[in-house]
């Protein structure tokens, strides 16, 4: 009898060793788990300002690009040439008359 309890005890020792190891490490995996969650947290917060800010800039390029495509067909257009033609060359219609401000 006295050798049974021996050994029962040995492994109720041992059994709460193990217990305590297995407790340390689901500690030490919480802890880690948390660590990356508020990193991962912060980055997204990050990238979400980051997005925003693309976004506000993808606007930009937009009606950058329609204005620029607005502007092409101005360029097409006869009223522009002859803006062209009066302003850079000094050209006129026949029988036009032109005033200048005297500055």
């Amino acid at each position: 009898m006295v050798k049974r309890k021996i050994v029962f005890r040995r492994k109720k020792k041992e059994n709460r060793l193990g217990m305590l190891m297995v407790t340390i490490t689901v500690l030490m995996l919480l802890i880690v788990v948390s660590a990356k969650s508020v990193e991962l947290h912060q980055k997204l917060e990050t990238n979400q300002a980051r997005i925003v800010q693309l976004e506000a800039q993808l606007e930009a390029e937009r009606a950058r690009t329609d204005a620029i495509e607005e502007y092409g067909k101005y360029t097409k257009t006869k009223k522009f040439v002859e803006e062209m033609a009066k302003d850079k060359l000094g050209l006129v219609y026949e029988g036009e008359i032109i005033f200048k401000s005297e500055d």
